[in-house]
């Protein structure tokens, strides 16, 4: 294990900010861009509305600026309706009120775009979608969630003059579904996430990428869905903790590692679900981040996240070979690709490797920053908004 020595971070949610000060986010620029979503998360909304604004208001002159809204601003939407120039409706299910702000826009020859980063508006795919995420095809209540879920996003995208969305193979199926234009912003780290990563990096390379003598494996699951991809390498994580003594695995976020890795006790590390940024020190510490996929149209939409934000604190990706990580790894020079059948051999390939890794490591870092940090998007998401 790398010893990164970070300390924790007290976090709290930088989009915590009171409405009001939102509304002055929004005002203070010659053009104006409202980013909605339904509730403020860590996921969808932190990556499609926060990280969009916070890169959109990172200038002098506020040619251009931005702010993020909520239903329960509902009150105030009145205001947003008539000072923004562009609605972002980011990944957010037909309702009423939604409906209600898109006719407000177009009512005023305003443009209305949609934001969505995962393959759920078409509910032609809900078998596909069930089956990846090991849902119970004999429960009809699940049936009833997804196909609400997914056509609710459907319709919203349908209602829209264009679409944004993380990657091409995303995009060319929003815009065979919908018929609009879509334009791609990849995913990216924010300012608070990669300033703690380039300390995290920074302490690494001050030790001279000092290690213990044991060699660590992490999963990273950002939710229980994906319990079908961690079996795609659980019996080659057994196979490899019973061969090599000097393995340990760590296992972070909602997935059980079940009683096949138990076994190995304290070898096999469970870790609870972390905020964003304090989860890049948990990334920090693994020699090798583990990316399993399952094959299929709905995996190769997702995004690269768990590559980049691995990259950026000096981890290693062993990732299946899916669209966006097939496209962002190249193969023994920033990463490693596993098919299905091959990761107890690419595991020890790439430990094998491990004494000659340091170029990997700063060559994965660079490529993650050059390509996915925040101050390098601005052009990107003015580009899909019309408003260069």
């Amino acid at each position: 294990m790398f010893k990164v020595d970070a300390p924790a971070l007290p976090y709290a949610d930088p989009w915590n900010i009171p409405l009001h000060e939102r509304m002055r986010m929004l005002v203070r620029g010659k053009r104006k861009v409202a980013y909605f979503y339904e509730a403020p998360n860590n996921s969808t909304f932190r990556y499609r509305a926060y990280n969009m604004a916070q890169v959109i208001n990172e200038t002098a002159n506020h040619d251009v600026s931005a702010s993020f809204f909520f239903l329960d601003d509902w009150s105030r939407i009145g205001e947003v309706v008539e000072y923004a120039d562009v609605l972002v409706i980011c990944r957010s299910r037909y309702c009423h009120r939604v409906n209600q702000l898109v006719m407000k826009f177009h009512l005023r020859g305003k443009r209305v775009l949609f934001d969505i980063d995962d393959f759920v508006f078409d509910t032609n795919y809900a078998h596909l979608i069930l089956n990846t995420l090991n849902e119970d095809p004999n429960d009809p209540t699940r049936w009833d969630y997804w196909f609400s879920y997914i056509g609710r996003l459907g319709q919203t995208l349908k209602l829209c003059d264009g679409a944004i969305t993380t990657n091409q193979f995303l995009a060319a199926k929003i815009g065979e579904f919908s018929g609009l234009p879509v334009a791609v912003v990849p995913n990216f780290m924010n300012k608070e996430q990669l300033a703690y990563s380039d300390d995290i990096f920074r302490r690494k390379q001050a030790s001279e990428f000092m290690r213990d003598d044991k060699i660590h494996l992490g999963y990273f699951s950002g939710s229980p869905s994906h319990k079908l991809d961690y079996a795609i390498i659980e019996s080659s994580l057994e196979e490899l903790l019973k061969k090599n003594p000097k393995i340990e695995v760590t296992v972070v976020g909602y997935i059980d590692v079940g009683p096949a890795l138990g076994k190995f006790g304290d070898r096999v590390k469970r870790k609870p679900f972390h905020d964003y940024v304090n989860l890049q020190r948990l990334i920090g510490d693994v020699e090798f981040n583990l990316m399993p996929l399952q094959s299929n149209s709905f995996t190769d939409c997702k995004s690269e996240l768990k590559y980049f934000e691995a990259a950026v604190v000096g981890a290693t990706s062993i990732a299946s070979p899916s669209y966006t990580y097939a496209g962002a790894i190249r193969d023994g020079e920033n990463g490693y690709i596993s098919q299905a059948h091959q990761w107890t051999d690419v595991i020890e390939r790439a430990i094998d490797n491990l004494p000659a890794s340091r170029q990997m490591i700063e060559i994965a870092r660079e490529d993650a920053r050059s390509k996915y940090a925040w101050f390098n998007h601005r052009e990107t998401i003015l580009a899909a908004l019309n408003l260069l």
